[in-house]
């Protein structure tokens, strides 16, 4: 198998294997979207420790607003009302105001937070030092695990607008945002070595032949406005 070292840029981000006779199309594709799925494990992992320290998600139209607003506007936290933590809520302001401030009691915040580590261990840039291969599988793990520490300490569930329930949906917009730039659509994604686009249309061993030993360094990145560009 050749183990491929992808950087995005010049920052490492994983190793993956691939035979030296699969698909450019297919991999590119495959290594897409572990790319992607470490980036929503982080988005999802950035939020839950928010959720352990704060509580859900406000509505839209209360976040950002103070308590005299939210009395005079006659606004309502009806879903923060139904998705209580288990063992009760304490409260814990959210100074950013994005958060109802109903957070977990220590125990319930430890499992989230726990969980938030062991899933950032398992798409850790430090597998790439490890010489460890990250797989979709891992990946998928990882937000399986995050998924069921939010179901233990939510049981009755999130809200539907909370980004990590959104996340966990596939339903995230990302628009407008810094994380969305990160992001490489499939269909857009280019992989690059030594200074070569590894084109779709051919197969990894056109570029790096028939020694299934090799190890290569390739490079992630987007095209812009479909435009083929050299990688950075």
């Amino acid at each position: 198998m050749v183990l491929l070292h992808v950087k995005r840029g010049d920052e490492s981000q994983f190793l993956l294997e691939a035979s030296g006779s699969t698909e450019l199309e297919e991999l590119t594709v495959r290594v897409t979207r572990v790319y992607n799925a470490r980036l929503k494990v982080q988005r999802i992992c950035s939020e839950m420790e928010e959720l352990a320290e704060h509580g859900v998600f406000l509505p839209p139209n209360m976040q950002g607003l103070t308590d005299d607003q939210i009395e005079e506007l006659k606004l309502r936290d009806e879903w923060g009302e139904k998705c209580v933590p288990s063992g009760g809520a304490v409260f814990k302001k959210d100074d950013v105001g994005r958060r109802n401030g109903h957070a977990p009691n220590e125990k319930m915040k430890q499992v989230l937070k726990k969980t938030v580590e062991e899933a950032k261990a398992i798409i850790s840039k430090k597998h790439v030092e490890a010489g460890v291969c990250v797989t979709m599988e891992m990946v998928k793990d990882a937000l399986d695990q995050l998924r069921g520490a939010t179901m233990i300490v939510y049981p009755m569930g999130l809200p539907p607008y909370d980004p990590i329930r959104m996340e966990l949906e596939n339903k995230e917009d990302l628009s407008g945002t810094q994380a969305a730039l990160s992001v490489i659509a499939e269909s857009e994604a280019q992989l690059w070595w030594a200074a070569k686009e590894l084109r779709r249309t051919k197969k990894l061993s056109d570029y790096v032949g028939r020694n299934e030993k090799t190890k290569i360094i390739v490079k992630i990145q987007q095209t812009r406005g479909g435009r083929r560009g050299r990688s950075l």
